[in-house]
């Protein structure tokens, strides 16, 4: 029972020795562990980041429906597998019709909704009720399903029916931002609101969303799609008319996703006389490769601030070296002491190392307290979500301790192989 006695005792000791180092050489102290502290301040603050953005991700995902498969003239997959904007603008329009026969030539197809105003040239207008505006917000025109393929909430009021989308009806169903701002102590419904130079009446207003990039994912009002194409002409880019038209295409329940995607890309090609291995001149997405992007995205982050933490604990572990050599110079004689008094060789070792791990643990914590600052600043700033895993706590510090056990490993054994004799003859 002595050893583990001794061991406590030389490992108080090591810590009180640290201690004092770090009180008689703050500056000093300081410099060495600043890398370590960047490091790890980055390492924290970035995967809180990361990690909130993830979440939220998935959380919206998970709203809008896992089956719901999204056909688009183009789309988020179409820039992430590299393709040029002005080739994927060249590709024809996607229209009603190509929603119809998907519906009536797809045996897997529930529900097909269509919607316009999410591509370029999308309206950004200002909505007004009164004394009550808002900023300039995203128009949208849908077909009367839109709730229900997007899996939207509709606490206050109903959705426009196919009879108002047929009849061009100037009703609004709000996001949850304008109606706040419109109707903050009023009921809503049946109120005539301002949309740009229009004016539309009240029918509903939608639930929340999760917000992901820390944006309001709520700042939109929907019209029916057959008054949005009267009012609004499509955007002209580069000489020519486009119309943004989507389709949103739910399965029904326990569909297979694979059967769901090969029906609507049969269709979609037989529709657009595609030949066999022509590539297709659409997008079909889903969820899944939604979130495909998004990882490989946020891995490209990870990798990125891997390689900057490391650049960093790098810097400090040298720093950490630097600082011990000189440590164990201007202790030669208090080392010699010792050996003359008794203490073995890996005592000496274990005294330097643990004193580097020491140093390097504080910087550890102090990165810590950074980083989760950096992530609740950024957060009340701009609303982007974070979250703060115990494990990222655990990564930084057992980074900075790795730094202070590689970087302080060769001091501590110059300073235990210090013959003693020559030590104490030292000036």
């Amino acid at each position: 029972m002595r050893l583990p006695r001794f061991r406590v005792g030389l490992l108080a000791e090591v810590l009180v020795m640290a201690m004092d180092t770090l009180r008689s050489n703050k500056l000093r102290s300081a410099l060495t562990v600043l890398g370590v502290v960047i490091g790890v301040t980055s390492i924290v603050g970035m995967t809180s980041l990361i990690r909130g953005f993830g979440d939220q991700m998935e959380n919206l995902i998970r709203q809008m429906g896992s089956d719901t498969v999204y056909v688009a003239k183009l789309s988020i997959s179409s820039f992430a597998s590299g393709k040029d904007f002005r080739e994927l603008i060249k590709r024809p329009d996607i229209t009603k019709e190509d929603a119809k026969a998907i519906k009536t030539s797809a045996p897997s197809v529930m529900l097909i909704g269509t919607q316009l105003g999410n591509g370029p040239g999308a309206q950004q207008l200002r909505m007004q009720y009164r004394d009550h505006s808002t900023k300039s917000m995203a128009v949208i025109g849908a077909s009367a399903n839109f709730a229900e393929t997007n899996y939207l909430e509709m606490p206050v009021g109903r959705f426009f029916t196919e009879f108002e989308v047929e009849r061009r009806r100037h009703v609004v169903v709000l996001g949850a931002s304008p109606g706040a701002a419109l109707f903050p102590a009023v009921d809503p419904i049946g109120k005539k609101v301002r949309v740009g130079k229009d004016e539309f009446t009240v029918i509903g207003v939608m639930g929340k969303r999760p917000s992901v990039l820390g944006g309001d994912p709520d700042e939109f009002a929907v019209i029916p799609i057959t008054t949005y194409e009267k009012l609004y002409d499509p955007p002209r880019i580069w000489g020519r008319l486009q119309r943004f038209l989507s389709i949103a295409v739910v399965p029904y329940p326990g569909t297979p996703r694979a059967q769901v995607l090969k029906e609507v890309e049969e269709v979609m090609r037989s529709r657009h006389r595609l030949k066999l291995g022509e590539e297709n001149d659409f997008d079909v997405v889903t969820s899944d490769m939604i979130m495909k992007i998004f990882d490989q995205f946020t891995q490209a982050i990870s990798l990125a601030l891997v390689v900057i933490s490391s650049i960093a604990l790098m810097v400090g572990g040298i720093g950490v070296m630097a600082i011990m050599t000189i440590s164990v110079t201007e202790r030669t004689r208090e080392i010699g002491i010792r050996k003359a008094l008794g203490a073995k060789r890996r005592e000496i070792l274990w005294q330097f190392l643990l004193e580097a791990v020491f140093l390097t643990s504080i910087g550890g914590l102090l990165g810590i307290m950074l980083g989760s600052a950096v992530g609740v600043t950024v957060h009340l700033l701009t609303d982007f979500p974070i979250s703060l895993p115990w494990w990222s706590f655990a990564i930084g510090i057992g980074f900075s301790a790795t730094v202070g056990i590689f970087f302080g490993l060769w001091p501590a054994f110059k300073a235990s192989r210090l013959d003693p004799i020559e030590a104490l003859r030292y000036e």
